[in-house]
């Protein structure tokens, strides 16, 4: 780990540790347990990638993030000493594909949000379609994770409270499709995929995707 990567994530974990405190012992489990691949999550606030980033480690974790966060230079100094992935939205990913492939090949999982946006309800909201191109297209196993308690922060920061903050694993998966999908063929792949990260969540939280938290799936090929 490099001298600047070692003194940001010992500084974020002590301030991260008095805010909350974190359950990561199933996050913890299911990294060891498993090779290098694409971590999908729920997107809810600020707290969720710097606690799966430093609460991993020494294992490494980084991800993708909009372009538009390398316009901020505080957050480019630390996406860039974790090697974050930028992804242009309004044009091809190719470019963002292959530097996951290359991070993953490297050692290195790789995290990203298909929601796309956060939510600070903290209910799964909507995702979108292009987890399943990313899998697809670079052949990476998928492992769905689910945290909770974070959309508390605030709140409980006003009573000078931690925030317990749990982080879920499920079972890795491959995206099994022979061809390009259709419109209602990836709106099941999507429903499928999202599926996972509800099943991890409290009930309440499930959103949309309540349904799908434990419905067989025809495109998941579990590991």
């Amino acid at each position: 780990m490099g001298f600047r990567r070692v003194i940001i994530t010992n500084f974020m974990k002590t301030i991260l540790n008095i805010v909350c405190k974190i359950d990561n012992r199933e996050y913890i489990n299911a990294l060891s347990s498993n090779k290098p691949m694409l971590i999908i999550i729920n997107h809810i606030n600020f707290l969720e990638v710097p606690i799966l980033v430093t609460h991993s480690s020494p294992i490494r974790v980084t991800g993708l993030a909009k372009a538009e966060t390398w316009n901020n230079p505080l957050l480019a100094f630390v996406f860039n000493a974790y090697k974050g992935i930028p992804i242009d939205r309004k044009s091809a990913f190719t470019e963002s594909f292959k530097k996951v492939r290359n991070a993953i090949n490297n050692g290195v999982y790789v995290c990203v949000a298909p929601e796309g946006t956060r939510n600070i309800s903290g209910v799964l909201s909507r995702g979108k379609a292009g987890i399943i191109q990313l899998a697809t297209e670079t052949n990476i196993p998928v492992l769905p994770v689910a945290h909770y308690g974070g959309e508390n922060v605030w709140e409980n920061i006003k009573k000078f409270k931690r925030t317990n903050f749990c982080i879920k694993a499920g079972q890795p998966f491959y995206i099994k499709i022979n061809e390009r999908p259709g419109k209602e063929e990836r709106e099941i792949i999507l429903n499928e995929v999202m599926g996972q990260i509800a099943a991890l969540l409290p009930r309440q939280m499930r959103g949309i995707y309540s349904q799908y938290a434990h419905k067989n799936c025809k495109y998941l090929d579990f590991i």
